[in-house]
Formats: C-alpha cells, structure tokens, sequence
C-alpha cells in the first residue's frame, strides 16, 4: 500500500474537500454523508463515520430509499437534511451528474462535496467541491477506483491536514486509517472495479484486516451466514456483499452502513438478523421474477438482438440481477 497509494492532491478538487471537512471537524459543524444504497455507498457512509467519530466529530448518515426516492441525491433529502441544521452533506458512490438536486441544496447553504467515481459529463453539478477520478478534467489516472477507495484517499487527505494542524494530541489521538481497509475492499471487490495498483493493494491488505475479526459488523454477518473459513474475495463479493446490499434492495436501505459503522456486538447481531433475513427474502422474490422472465424470454424469437421482458408486481430490488442472469444465459443485453 506504501508504494501504491496515489497522493491525494492529485485528485482534481481533493485539496478543496478535505480542508472543508477538516473545518467542519474543527469546528465541530454538522455534517452529513448521503450515500447509494448499494455496498458501496454503504462502505463509504461508514468509513466516513468511523473516521468522524474517531477524531471526536458525530456524522449523520442517510441513505436513500430505492423505491420512494430512486438514485442518488433529491432535493426534499438535502433539504431536510439543511432542516436538521446541517453545514455540510457529503454526496458518496452518487452526485456526479444530481445537477438539480444539488442546485436546490447549494441554494439553501449546504456546502455540498462529491464523493463519487462514476463517469462525469462535460459540465458539473453545482457544489463546492466535486471529487471524481472520472472527471474529465481529472488527470490523477486512477479512474479504476470504487467510491470507497475515493472516500478513503479523502480521509487521508483530511487525517494529514488535521495532523499538520496540531489537532490530535494525547487526550485526542490521530485515528488508525489502516484499520479499516476491511471496509475498503469489501466496497471495492462488490462493485467490480478492475485490481491494479492501489484497488489490488486495498483488496490484499483488507482482507487481512478482515481475518483479524475487528469489525463488529462483519463478524455478526459472517457468524449468521456459517462463516468457518478465512474471508476472501469470494467471501466479500458473495458471503458479505449480498447481504449489505439486501436493506438497500428489498428492506430498510440504511441497514448496511449502520451495519459496518456499529462497534456494538448486540447491535450488530440485531442487524446481521435482519439483513439476513432481507437476504433470504430477496433470493425468494429474485426467483420468482427470474422464473417469468426466463418464459418470456424462451418464447421470444430466437433471433432477437435485445431481450425485452417485463412483468406487473416485479420487484425493482432484483430486476437489475435478473437481467443480469438473463443477458448471462442468452449472451445478449437483456
């Protein structure tokens, strides 16, 4: 990781963003973090509130509901948000192209900073700092970076500006970033970003932090689903992973941050239950769905370039993974 970690300051707007989270720490200003519902989303939010809640700070976390709010953010969210009394929001894994949603929350005094990695357009949301390797003006090379592996270059960007400005001392120590790497390559493995460079080392290291059992929630998943072996990347993308992701596909969306931000063993036993559960329930309704979608698409005619399916009471939970499966068994976008 010490030859691979990528500076920083070469992220297009970095500098600006992490001097104004350092503030708000400083300060002692309320902030928030909206993240995507997915693993992603989930393993930024909670890296971000581990790493406040480290240097003394509280940070809030939402996450929005796929089915009443869809993706990414929405004006109403950042507007009760600013309601609550918040400084800063925090937009991870989403924001890049929330142009009117992030209009509506700049005009009501939110300093808003983008956290995200998926492709930028030409022009840019209205907000004070956008942090996205995949900007076209970005020129750091590290496009292949998850939302995560962007979140956690942000909070060494803001530990050494809190470090070069004598904020840690004896009765406030500096954080150990290192320590969570086990969320860092969760979120990186569960979004299929390409492992070169610094994804692979965040991967390898991570998933030795993994095996060492620190992580409340990830203990509390892994002991619900039988989990006997040491974790891996199989482990990540199909023992964990389905399981964060479920609260954001068919139960409570903010269920996986809370999840991996909890250091609360009952707490997160409580939660491992329930995203389980919403796990097991998902499977259910992810069969039914793809049962049907499978008729329609053998009586479709063979010769069809696209698969075209489409069914009343379909969840929207699971019509990304079954489409998923069909385009698998047809070799054609589905």
């Amino acid at each position: 990781l010490k030859t691979q970690l990528p500076d920083p300051s070469t992220l297009q707007d970095m500098d600006k963003a992490a001097a104004r989270m350092a503030d708000a720490i400083v300060k002692g200003e309320k902030v928030a973090v909206f993240g995507d519902y997915d693993v992603d989303g989930a393993t930024s939010s909670a890296l971000l509130k581990r790493f406040f809640r480290s240097a003394g700070a509280d940070l809030r976390i939402y996450i929005p509901d796929r089915i009443q709010e869809g993706y990414g953010p929405n004006a109403p969210a950042l507007l009760k948000l600013k309601g609550e009394g918040m400084n800063v929001v925090i937009t991870v894994d989403c924001g890049a192209t929330a142009f009117e949603a992030l209009e509506a929350g700049t005009a009501a005094g939110l300093d808003i900073i983008v956290l995200d990695h998926h492709r930028a357009e030409a022009k840019l949301p209205d907000a004070y700092a956008v942090v996205n390797p995949n900007r076209l003006d970005d020129s750091s090379g590290q496009g292949q970076l998850a939302a995560v592996g962007v979140t956690f270059l942000a909070i060494v960007a803001v530990n050494r500006l809190l470090r070069e400005r004598g904020f840690y001392n004896e009765k406030r120590p500096e954080p150990r970033i290192l320590q969570w790497l086990d969320i860092v390559a969760l979120g990186t493995v569960c979004d299929v970003v390409p492992l070169p460079g610094v994804n692979r080392a965040f991967v390898a290291q991570g998933l030795r932090v993994m095996a060492m059992r620190q992580n409340a929630g990830l203990v509390a998943l892994g002991d619900v689903a039988g989990l006997s072996d040491v974790p891996g990347t199989f482990h990540a993308g199909f023992v964990f992973g389905p399981r964060v992701n479920a609260g954001g596909r068919v139960g409570e969306a903010g269920l996986g941050a809370q999840l991996l931000s909890t250091d609360d063993p009952l707490e997160a036993k409580s939660l491992a239950l329930r995203l389980h559960q919403y796990n097991a329930e998902r499977k259910e309704l992810e069969i039914h769905v793809l049962e049907e979608a499978m008729e329609m698409a053998e009586a479709a005619q063979k010769d069809n370039l696209v698969l075209l399916v489409g069914g009343d009471g379909w969840h929207p939970g699971v019509i990304g993974i079954v489409a998923a499966r069909l385009k698998e068994k047809y070799n054609r976008p589905a």
